[in-house]
């Protein structure tokens, strides 16, 4: 009796990331709908190919389907695929094997001209449907900042202010986010900004989320100069990985600022930067996702939208910085650096 082909994962069909998996000879046993659409054919159509045929040229994907099974997932980068006679689609490619056999491929689709490193550029997938969520964002966002405004009106103490002033102030830049998601605008010149200010920001978002559940505490340098950025934006960044070490079950979480002398970041030596450290000790960054942590739609949890850590590196290289990460269980630290202008130096211009 013939084996039983293996099982993909659930609710894969809800997925924009489009998704395809085989039986233990490499034949396409399925897709979600988000593979069929990308390549233009379909579902049905794909079943029963063996998938090494949808490579366009080349035989890298071949070679590892032929090969033995890895131990980790594979990355293959901007691989070519198309249905047999059709024009070719670009993705950024993970696959992984299934368990009982088989393969599950994972296609991040790049443009066919890339214009940008296509780890940090959204698939075009998700880019609609985070445009298709934005637009349903509006009217919810309107009535909440209405009702944080009726609020601060009756607000009789000073704590109930300043909570509902957070509201306020969050619900606009959620509003400026689904603004930019909706009609890309040109980069805004960056400005001066204390990166304290950003921190005290995002402490206090994280206590009015968390509650006494974290402890949060401050290790900051008070001799750092302003750096010229997006104070939004950092604020985003920032929160997010805070967010993200909560969500990982930390019970402790530091934020430090110190001052690095002579960084290279990319290509470029700075004279001066920033080192922004989040340190918690949570369960830490999972072994399987050491790789690809900062893709989009990457979680190590169920309910997680692997969005938060893409977008923060997104932000660290609007500002012409990196982020990178050290974890073990008990102790995670995400690394935030920011070139510092020199006085009496021209402001660089924000990068997208």
């Amino acid at each position: 009796m013939p084996a039983a082909p293996p099982s993909p994962p659930p609710d894969l069909d809800v997925l924009a990331t489009p998704l395809a998996w085989t039986d233990a000879d490499g034949v396409v046993a399925g897709c979600n709908p988000a593979f069929a659409r990308w390549l233009g054919v379909g579902a049905r159509r794909l079943q029963g190919l063996p998938l090494a045929a949808l490579e366009f040229e080349g035989d890298g994907l071949a070679r590892w389907l032929a090969g033995d099974a890895p131990q980790e997932q594979v990355r293959l980068r901007r691989l070519p695929l198309a249905f047999p006679g059709a024009a070719p689609r670009f993705a950024d490619a993970w696959l992984g094997t299934l368990d009982g056999g088989g393969w599950l491929l994972e296609a991040h689709p790049v443009d066919e001209f890339p214009g940008e490193d296509p780890v940090v550029a959204l698939p075009s997938a998700l880019s609609a449907a985070l445009k298709g969520l934005a637009h349903e964002l509006r009217n919810p966002l309107a009535g909440l900042k209405g009702a944080a405004q009726l609020l601060a009106r009756r607000a009789d103490d000073a704590q109930s202010r300043e909570l509902t002033a957070l509201i306020g102030s969050e619900v606009d830049r959620l509003a400026q986010l689904v603004e930019r998601l909706l009609s890309p605008a040109p980069p805004q010149p960056h400005a001066p900004v204390n990166i304290h200010a950003v921190l005290e920001r995002v402490l206090r978002l994280a206590e009015s989320d968390a509650g006494w559940a974290v402890k949060l505490a401050r290790d900051y340098d008070p001799s750092l100069p302003e750096l010229d950025g997006d104070q939004d934006r950092l604020v985003q960044a920032a929160w997010n990985l805070v967010r993200n070490a909560i969500e990982a079950g930390a019970a402790n979480v530091i934020l430090r600022t110190r001052a690095e002398h002579a960084v290279r970041i990319g290509d470029e030596v700075h004279p001066l930067a920033l080192r922004l450290e989040i340190v918690d000790d949570g369960r830490g960054v999972p072994e399987a996702l050491a790789g690809q942590v900062f893709l989009p739609l990457v979680s190590g949890r169920a309910e997680g939208s692997g969005l938060g850590l893409a977008l923060a590196q997104q932000v660290a290289r609007e500002h012409r910085g990196s982020l990178a990460y050290r974890s073990r269980p008990g102790h995670t630290v995400f690394t935030l650096l920011l070139p510092v202008r020199e006085p009496g130096t021209d402001t660089p211009a924000p990068s997208r």
